[in-house]
C-alpha cells in the first residue's frame, strides 16, 4: 500500500543522510521494521511520532496528519461511498470549530 507518511519519512530521513539502521534503534524498533513503515506495509503506534519528529527535526502536527490519512485512506480504501462519507465527516468537524 502506498504511504504518504512512510514517503515522507523516507524523505526526510534520506534528507538528512541518515540509515535506517541510524533511526530504528533510537523509535526501539529494528530496521526491517522501519523500512515497513516507510513502504506502508506496517504502521508506526501513534505515541511514536513526536519521537519521530524529534529525530527528524521535522513538525510533528505534519506526520500526525500524514498518519491519520493513511489510517482513514485504509479504513475507506475499498468502499463506493468512501468519498461521500469523508465529506460529512469533513463537515461536522467543521461546524465543531
Amino acid at each position: 500500500m502506498e504511504s504518504q507518511f512512510g514517503e515522507r519519512i523516507r524523505t526526510l530521513r534520506e534528507l538528512q543522510n541518515l540509515y535506517l539502521r541510524q533511526v530504528a534503534p533510537l523509535l526501539n524498533m529494528d530496521t526491517a521494521q522501519l523500512s515497513k513503515i516507510e513502504k506502508g506495509l506496517r504502521q508506526l503506534k501513534k505515541e511514536q511520532i513526536p519521537l519521530l519528529a524529534e529525530i527528524l527535526k521535522t513538525d510533528k502536527v505534519e506526520l500526525e496528519t500524514l498518519w491519520l490519512a493513511d489510517q482513514l485512506m485504509q479504513l475507506v480504501k475499498d468502499e463506493p461511498t468512501a468519498d461521500e462519507a469523508l465529506k460529512s465527516v469533513s463537515k461536522k468537524i467543521m461546524k465543531k470549530k
